[in-house]
């Protein structure tokens, strides 16, 4: 009879057997076990044996899941080596407990809200990092990198109290900033630049960043730049946030890498803000497979050492199957039932452990299914994280079983509305105050009002915190400055490369960015600072000839011979290579961007980092990374390439860019320029070296970045007119004033930007010649800049200071009405409407981007030369200035 087993083929099957008898054998023997024994022991002997040929070194793939009990069993915990005050340490995490329910409760009286059940359930998570593990900047500059979960915050307020870095009245202005002495709801160092250095609360972002982060610091020491091998990446996660795509999205890059430096710590409390996370499933096998197939380290910490009496009780193994097959709604629900329905539901299921069950008290069931988590217990979370530091090659993530709102009472513990709730009752924050053993009499109650509590700067809990803290290098979380002198200005000569213009040659204004870029690359002072990012499309910007002088960045060098080694611009990869070329993920991209931009307070370090992007793919997919690069403070270029809604020609409607300026004309630390000729991109860039690395005016704002659209089309580049760098840095200036035609020719102003410049000045002949009309054609380097001057006039006004908006004061004298005109939709030059005295109009490119030649797609969006003299001609109509007949004559003549 045919072995049934042998009717399915095996990849194996490829390998030539060289002993099919000793083969069969061994396949005997795991039918033999499963029959005598059971399948559960046949299936136990071969993951032991997996574990050993793991141990060994042998090449086999690895399981994708454990079963659902600690990586680290309770008898290996004490070869950790916990060396702290367990007494002192529970005290202290008491404390803070309490402060953070109580500011959050104190404040909903005012309507502010805040979220007490996170840090609750996480609480032993960062007590035992701050205790133990995360390094100040007080020693290297550097110290570790906290992503702290943006829920989570009050905790760390509450501690930071507890340090004396708060007082009881910054507590009480908790998400009530505006009389400038508050604190922020979340983890944002715009708002509060001493204490936070990474924003954390958008969900998915805090870990992508930290992957990014952990992976610039090998970079920066790997380049020379800094030695932050010492660096640990710590983030705190939701295991609810998990599901966001960005929190996942590079994980096989951090395994790839090994990046060592870096642990996930994953608060798996089961619940996310409506419910559970998997209800019917188990996240933390999700979760354990998904990262043990991306390659990383993985360290369960589920069951506090009240378990232990049950799993030793466990000779059959029925408690680990039942565990890992209850769906997690389940195990929540199990948190709130008395012993009798967890004896009836949990161990009434297999006769194993009924009588199980039968040897445990109410007592102890209750204590195992209500309180005792791995996340609950600081031997365990210390284990966990010494483990974490201790593995090489590959990042960790900590999967840490808790319960959502625990301490805070059988109002809030594992209840699905717990995130939306914002207090406590004074009665509930009596029965914390006794649960957690504090000395905080009923009188502190005054007027039902709950009392912040603290055991006095010279208490055995406050020097034993401070003096970790001293040991690990100072306060954390912690963001600094470091005063260092201003960056030296690079050369003047790369900045004037393109002052006399390009002459006959064409030159797009990409082209002419590259080109900048390479030259200030070469400078020998800050040259190695510049940090070039790219996703994956470096040819297409011309970025190729930096692949062998600059080096693509690989922690592993170049482990092959490059097919085009041949070749004088051949793909060079090297451990100090300078370029971060980031396969086809804007997300990374922007992540690698503000890990660069914020070097100079994360490390001490000022990096220059410029991200080239196709400009529809910028802002418009990653908006919320600018937002997060805002509140970081971070610092550099941001260029969006083959820009605008008719210059891409062929690629279509989802290439077609037509309003990226619009979405970052939204974000205050966005400077955004439409350069039109390469002799602005230089003084912008130039502009932007000053401000954001060199001599700052007083009371002139670092914590920006720039965002420059430029274009792929190749046009001859203007010599540079005289005097017109401050037009040209603060938006607008006049560029090429029009002939009159007669003493009383109609005039006109056309203001344009980006690749409009050119049509303007092909309506400006076209007006002249065919129409008597003259037109002064002007240079809108930056309509939010304009927009930006003019609010921060209205404001001054409201002041009772007399100040003219910029725009209104160069067009002061400019006659006619005015007509604006760009590549984008017509709302980015409307930015300045209501601050132009004269009639004003626009043009643009609204609508759906489409594919077809470049004069097509403008003359379908009526911004080509002869729909911008129409336009024109329209406006002086409607003035009286010329007749009515020539706007129709107008369209015939152009076939509009």
């Amino acid at each position: 009879m045919t072995d049934p087993t042998r009717i399915q083929p095996s990849e194996l099957d490829q390998l030539p057997d060289r002993d099919p008898e000793e083969t069969a054998e061994w396949q005997a023997s795991l039918d033999a076990v499963a029959r005598a024994a059971g399948p559960h022991r046949a299936a136990y002997l071969m993951r032991r044996t997996l574990e050993r040929a793991e141990g060994a070194g042998l090449a086999l793939p690895k399981l994708l899941e454990t079963d659902y009990v600690n990586t680290i069993p309770t008898g290996a915990e004490a070869a950790y080596g916990f060396d702290g005050d367990e007494e002192l340490e529970a005290r202290i995490t008491a404390w803070n407990r309490w402060n953070a329910a109580a500011m959050v409760s104190r404040g909903s009286k005012y309507g502010v809200g805040g979220h007490i059940a996170t840090f609750a359930s996480a609480a032993w998570l960062y007590e035992t990092g701050f205790n133990h593990f995360f390094r100040g900047k007080e020693q290297d500059g550097s110290g570790d990198q906290l992503y702290i979960q943006g829920h989570a915050s009050p905790g760390i307020y509450a501690r930071a109290f507890l340090d004396g870095r708060l007082t009881e009245q910054h507590l009480d202005n908790f998400r009530q900033e505006s009389g400038g002495n508050g604190l922020p709801s979340y983890p944002h160092p715009r708002r509060l630049p001493w204490l936070w250095e990474f924003p954390t609360v958008s969900m998915g972002l805090g870990p992508l960043s930290a992957i990014y982060q952990a992976r610039f610091n090998h970079y920066l020491t790997n380049r020379g730049i800094k030695d932050v091998s010492g660096s640990h990446v710590w983030a705190f996660l939701g295991d609810g946030e998990m599901d966001e795509p960005e929190s996942t999205a590079a994980l096989a890059l951090a395994a790839r890498e090994g990046l060592d430096n870096l642990t996930f710590v994953i608060n798996c409390n089961l619940q996310r803000l409506d419910g559970p996370v998997r209800a019917n499933f188990k996240i933390v096998q999700e979760l354990e497979a998904q990262f043990r197939g991306a390659g990383w380290n993985v360290v369960k910490s589920l069951w506090g050492t009240a378990w232990d009496e049950l799993f030793q009780l466990d000779t059959t193994g029925a408690l680990v199957r039942r565990l890992r097959e209850v769906p997690d709604a389940q195990i929540q629900t199990y948190q709130t039932r008395d012993a009798a329905y967890i004896r009836e539901d949990f161990f009434g299921k297999d006769p194993a452990l009924v009588e199980m069950a039968g040897l445990l008290s109410d007592d102890k069931i209750v204590e195992c299914f209500h309180h005792s988590r791995g996340g609950h217990e600081s031997r365990k979370v210390y284990a966990a994280y010494k483990a974490a530091l201790a593995h090489k090659g590959a990042p960790t993530v900590i999967l840490a079983q808790t319960v959502k709102g625990f301490t805070l009472g059988k109002g809030f513990e594992s209840k699905n509305a717990n995130h939306q709730m914002k207090k406590l009752s004074v009665e509930e924050f009596k029965d914390m105050r006794d649960l957690l053993g504090l000395p905080i009499p009923d009188s502190a109650f005054a007027d039902g009002q709950v009392p912040y509590g603290h055991p006095g700067a010279d208490s055995p809990e406050v020097r034993y915190l401070q003096e970790r803290r001293a040991a690990l290098g100072g306060p954390a979380p912690a963001r600094r400055v470091q005063p260092v002198a201003p960056l030296p200005a690079p050369a003047e000569k790369a900045f004037t490369a393109f002052d006399k213009g390009s002459g006959s040659q064409s030159v797009a204004t990409t082209m002419a960015f590259v080109r900048l870029m390479k030259d200030l690359i070469r400078d020998k002072e800050t040259g190695k600072r510049w940090v070039p990012i790219v996703p994956d499309e470096a040819r297409t910007f011309g970025m190729e000839s930096l692949f062998p002088s600059l080096g693509i960045y690989s922690p592993k060098g170049q482990t092959y011979e490059p097919v085009d080694r041949d070749q004088l611009m051949y793909y060079r990869e090297a451990r100090n290579g300078q370029i971060l070329n980031e396969g086809i993920t804007e997300a990374g991209s922007m992540a690698d961007f503000i890990a660069a931009s914020t070097a100079y307070s994360t490390h001490g370090e000022p990096m220059i980092p410029f991200y080239i992007f196709y400009s529809m793919f910028g802002w418009q997919r990653t908006a919320d990374q600018m937002w997060q690069l805002g509140d970081q403070l971070g610092r550099g270029f941001l260029i969006g390439a083959t820009a605008g809604r008719t210059t891409l020609t062929g690629e279509g409607l989802q290439h077609a860019d037509g309003h990226s300026p619009v979405i970052a004309a939204t974000n205050p630390a966005a400077l955004t320029y439409d350069p039109a000729f390469a002799y602005e991109v230089a003084v912008i860039v130039k502009e932007g070296l000053r401000r954001m690395y060199g001599e700052t005016a007083p009371g002139e704002d670092q914590n920006v970045f720039y965002y420059l659209t430029v274009y792929n089309e190749p046009m001859p580049q203007p010599a540079k007119p005289e005097g017109v760098d401050e037009g040209i840095i603060k938006g607008l200036y006049r560029f090429k004033e029009g002939t009159p035609v007669t003493a009383d020719a109609p005039r006109i102003q056309l203001l344009s930007s980006g690749t409009a410049i050119h049509w303007a000045l092909e309506a400006q002949e076209l007006l002249a010649a065919e129409w008597g009309v003259t037109a002064d054609v002007w240079s809108a380097t930056s309509w939010s800049e304009l927009r930006r001057d003019a609010l921060e006039a209205d404001a001054a006004l409201l002041r009772g200071e007399e100040r003219v908006p910029y725009v209104r004061e160069a067009l002061a004298d400019a006659q006619g009405p005015v007509l604006a005109v760009s590549d984008y939709m017509r709302q980015v030059p409307d930015q300045i409407a209501q601050w132009i005295e004269q009639d004003y109009s626009s043009l643009g490119a609204d609508g759906f981007g489409l594919s077809d030649t470049r004069e097509a797609a403008r003359r379908h969006f009526g911004v080509d030369a002869p729909s911008i003299v129409v336009a024109a001609l329209a406006q002086l109509a409607k003035r009286g200035e010329v007749a009515a007949s020539l706007v129709k004559d107008a369209r015939e003549r152009y076939g509009l």
